[in-house]
């Protein structure tokens, strides 16, 4: 069997196992993270974490599939072991910075969230007061 098709092969194993294994990791841990941000709404963490999910699949696998090809074919074991390094590698890198892009999107959204909790007030607005008519039509104060 010629090397390249090895190279393919053990890159396509190794790329969808770390993206299958990525996933599921984040995905089971990152329920109760969601959950936070999403103030407790359970049902809502669940769905935004199967979406993520999918996403996460469909980039990944889309990448793993687009970066296949190898321009220089693979004649030697060494240039295999160099081809998968350099391949995987980057898959890696890729999946690292999908993760930190998710983690990121998700601490702003529980920090503006954490924000708008504490500006509530803590007692209901008792009434409302109309504004005073300002500018030059504005009727006189009473008392002057």
């Amino acid at each position: 069997m010629d090397l390249t098709v090895v190279a393919y092969v053990v890159y396509l194993l190794v790329s969808v196992a770390l993206t299958v294994w990525v996933a599921r990791t984040l995905s089971h841990h990152g329920r109760v993270f969601l959950a936070d941000v999403l103030r407790g709404n359970e049902k809502l963490a669940e769905a935004v974490n199967h979406l993520l999910v999918v996403g996460f699949y469909l980039v990944n696998l889309g990448f793993v599939a687009l970066y296949l090809k190898n321009a220089d074919g693979v004649a030697t074991a060494r240039e295999l072991f160099e081809a998968l390094s350099v391949k995987v590698g980057v898959v890696l890198l890729v999946l690292g910075v999908m993760h930190l892009g998710n983690v990121w999107v998700l601490s702003r959204i529980r920090r503006r969230s954490a924000v708008e909790r504490e500006q509530t007030p803590p007692v209901a607005p008792q009434g409302w007061t109309p504004p005073a008519p300002q500018g030059p039509w504005a009727a006189p104060a009473a008392g002057r």
